[in-house]
């Protein structure tokens, strides 16, 4: 992933979930905060996801999840990093997630989960320190 420039973030719908207000209000504060934010639409799969990443060279990705098939769906999108290696990009989400589901979906590789009514600002800060800049220190 590129150092230099803004931090590049896909947020994503996957799956059936037809409510999107909670990603845009995260993309407009990602885009607010000046990284540079695709919004990929409702309704994408797994697959559509990470070709957007890779393509659109993103540091990372936010998946807003509703829908109760989190567990499934993140899962899906970092085997696909992998396989197309591009493990690089950071996997962060948010959404109706149970609290028992969040350990074992870090422990599969989703870096972060923020769960309703999680602030804007902890979400900006969060991804300003975790995300594509490593290079930079090292």
């Amino acid at each position: 992933m590129g150092v230099s420039g803004p931090i590049r973030v896909v947020v994503a719908k996957p799956g059936l979930d037809g409510h999107d207000r909670g990603a845009k209000v995260i993309a407009r504060a990602l885009r607010d905060a000046g990284m540079e934010v695709i919004y990929t639409g409702l309704h994408q799969t797994p697959e559509q996801i990470v070709d957007t990443a890779i393509q659109e060279d993103a540091d990372a990705i936010g998946l807003s999840i509703l829908s109760g098939a989190h567990n499934t769906l993140f899962a899906r999108v970092i085997e696909l990093l992998r396989e197309r290696d591009a493990a690089d990009i950071t996997v962060f989400g948010g959404g109706i997630i149970p609290e028992d589901d969040i350990a074992p979906l870090k422990a599969r590789g989703v870096a972060e989960i923020f769960t309703p009514g999680a602030p804007t600002g902890d979400v900006v800060a969060w991804v300003r320190e975790h995300v594509g800049r490593t290079a930079e220190t090292a």
